[in-house]
């Protein structure tokens, strides 16, 4: 009788005598395709098939755990920084004062009907206001800013807020967040704002934040009282030191609330789906009320069916 033919062989490699099978398929394997299990060891087969089964972590209102590393948030720091830059580059240190330069003309909210010359990079632009047409105007006064000390405080505040819910959220719903809190600045500035005054910055969308985490700790009861100081030293500043719009820090304040009640109080078996609809349902709101304040800006062009 011949021993070597009843010596198993690694199912992968044929040639390789092995004496240890997977504790799944119980299929000889070599120590090329060994994986350590809590019990034995697996072949690669079956490590594949676990991969595919095992459920995906999800973030502890149903987002992505991807958020933990804050990568969002810095982005969209990164961003705010970039196009601060970008002003000096365009119109030169003054920006470091408050001034305006040819990008705040370009892309901060002015609501009037009308339209800017802007000079950008040797060639003439003619730029609408929001009222004539200019809307994007409604997301790109986020991202700038009056004066390096403008940019610094929302900046830190960014960076204080936007871990721990990019952390809570994932970073797809915290980024979502944040453009409808920020969106949601901009429609109170559109309806109620002086229409013939430029303004821009990301405090639409922090105070966004400040709403929707105050929810989102109370949901999970945690201590609010910090976030209750800095949240109304935040308020007294609004209110108390001129040329801040208060308009987009209180719509942004109620957007954001509205935006972490949707997330914290959608049942979790719908929290995959539900929030984004719902987010959506804000945004579809956000917009009729902004063609709304363009018919009455615009009275000659409204029709009246």
């Amino acid at each position: 009788m011949d021993n070597a033919q009843s010596v198993p062989v690694c199912y992968r490699h044929k040639k390789k005598e092995t004496y240890i099978r997977c504790v799944r398929c119980d299929r000889p394997i070599c120590p090329d395709c060994m994986t350590e299990a809590p019990v034995g060891y697996q072949c690669p087969d079956c490590v594949s098939e676990g991969r595919k089964s095992m459920r995906q972590a999800r973030s502890t209102f149903g987002g992505s755990v991807s958020g933990a590393n804050g990568l969002a948030t810095k982005t969209l720091i990164g961003i705010n920084l970039a196009v601060f830059i970008a002003t000096i580059a365009v119109s030169g240190v003054g920006v470091f004062q408050g001034g305006a330069s040819q990008l705040h003309l370009a892309g901060a909210m002015y609501n009037a009907p009308g339209y800017f010359l802007v000079s950008l990079f040797g060639t003439e632009f003619e730029l609408s206001s929001v009222s004539s047409g200019g809307y994007y105007r409604m997301v790109t006064s986020m991202f700038l800013h009056f004066g390096i000390m403008h940019l610094a405080f929302n900046m830190v505040v960014l960076w204080i807020l936007g871990r721990v819910l990019e952390r809570d959220l994932g970073s797809a719903r915290f980024v979502a967040l944040y453009f409808v809190a920020g969106l949601g600045g901009s429609v109170l500035t559109y309806l109620f704002a002086d229409p013939q005054t430029l303004s821009a910055g990301a405090s639409g969308a922090i105070f966004g934040l400040f709403g929707a985490l105050v929810v989102i700790n109370r949901k999970l009861s945690r201590d609010n009282s910090g976030l209750y100081i800095l949240l109304g030293l935040n308020l007294a500043i609004t209110f108390i030191v001129p040329n801040i719009s208060w308009t987009a820090h209180i719509g942004g304040l109620i957007s954001g609330a509205a935006c972490g009640a949707i997330l914290a109080f959608t049942p979790r078996q719908q929290r995959r789906t539900v929030p984004w609809i719902l987010f959506a349902a804000l945004v579809v709101v956000m917009v009729m009320l902004t063609l709304w304040q363009t018919g009455n800006l615009n009275p000659s062009t409204t029709t009246v069916v």
